[in-house]
């Protein structure tokens, strides 16, 4: 073996070596994490400070941080900005599509929190009716995914209406102003459009509605497995508290929302089942079906094979306590 060749392969073994692959993970000294409206357990977690309680002993801090819709959650994820985040099911699977490095782990609730809504005067009764008509809607979310799948099913795309972007809060105002004929609606903001302003929900499907689903990013749940498990075993805790405590969910949401109790009722007691908490057959069986009709719309490519996708998304080997 030449000196020159000896030096090459000395080169490679130290460069291998300090690779991050090649390295342990640092020590965790934060754990980022999102709230969100849309997300009542979310709001319990926090408020109860839960998790600080949890990882004091460690002195690992934790940092919240709100999303305004699921892809502000999954923008955040793949950013590497938060480490846990809220979507709906459906929204996973396409930023999972489109290279998101992320998994989802747990359910924090059953929602219908999704319909397609018009202004209480509008002679909007069915989805055919939105042909021509401008249509507030937030990309990568489920309320998107939600009237993709409704306008597929009355012989429609995208391109027969004309969709107006914005996040759900500025959607709701767009619709309360006129600026736009209907809209693509999430709660509470549909909620509160509802009972404020005798806005009308024209086309509901419960079914259509993917479940509110737990992410987060692979590299943190590779580096640091124990962690996540503890975070999921006090999102349970939490989640346990929201289900028996009705009266504290909602005292806790209304702080937080600044809501009346008609707006937070609708949405927590009609709208919300939160008896739920592992990834199983019909979570899967729901986030596919939205993910084969969106592939349908065209939305997805036809040469993606989403059931693969569906399957590296969900990691339902992280346990939950039994008790």
């Amino acid at each position: 073996m030449t000196r020159l060749t000896r030096r090459i392969l000395l080169a490679g073994a130290v460069a291998l070596a300090i690779t991050p692959a090649a390295r342990a993970a640092d020590p965790l000294k934060e754990i980022r994490i999102d709230w969100a409206t849309y997300n009542p357990v979310s709001l319990v977690l926090k408020q109860k400070g839960l998790l600080e309680k949890e990882f004091a002993k460690d002195g690992i801090t934790i940092t919240w941080v709100q999303s305004a819709g699921s892809n502000k959650a999954l923008e955040f994820l793949n950013a590497g900005s938060i480490d846990f985040g809220s979507t709906a099911g459906s929204a996973a699977l396409v930023a999972k599509i489109n290279g998101n490095p992320i998994k989802s782990i747990y359910v924090y609730s059953r929602p219908e929190w999704t319909a397609l809504v018009t202004g209480k005067d509008s002679g909007i009764a069915s989805v055919a009716d939105l042909k021509g008509k401008r249509v507030a809607v937030t990309r990568g979310t489920d309320p998107h995914i939600f009237l993709v799948r409704a306008l597929l099913g009355a012989g429609l795309t995208e391109k027969d209406i004309t969709p107006v972007l914005l996040q759900h809060a500025d959607g709701k105002t767009a619709l309360i102003r006129g600026d736009v004929d209907a809209w693509a609606g999430l709660d509470p903001m549909m909620a509160q459009a509802e009972v404020e302003e005798g806005a009308k929900l024209f086309y509901r499907k419960a079914d259509a509605n993917t479940w509110g689903i737990l992410n987060v990013r692979e590299q943190f749940l590779k580096d640091y497995p124990d962690a996540a498990r503890r975070v999921l075993a006090v999102y349970e805790e939490a989640r346990r508290y929201s289900l028996a405590n009705y009266d504290e969910l909602k005292k806790t949401f209304i702080a937080v929302t600044k809501l009346p109790e008609a707006v937070v009722d609708k949405q927590l007691k009609e709208r919300t089942e939160l008896t739920h908490s592992r990834i199983g057959a019909p979570q899967r069986e729901s986030i596919l079906a939205a993910g084969l009709a969106l592939q349908q719309a065209g939305v997805v490519d036809a040469k993606v094979d989403v059931k693969a996708t569906l399957d590296a998304l969900i990691d339902d080997q992280v346990p939950l306590p039994t008790n």
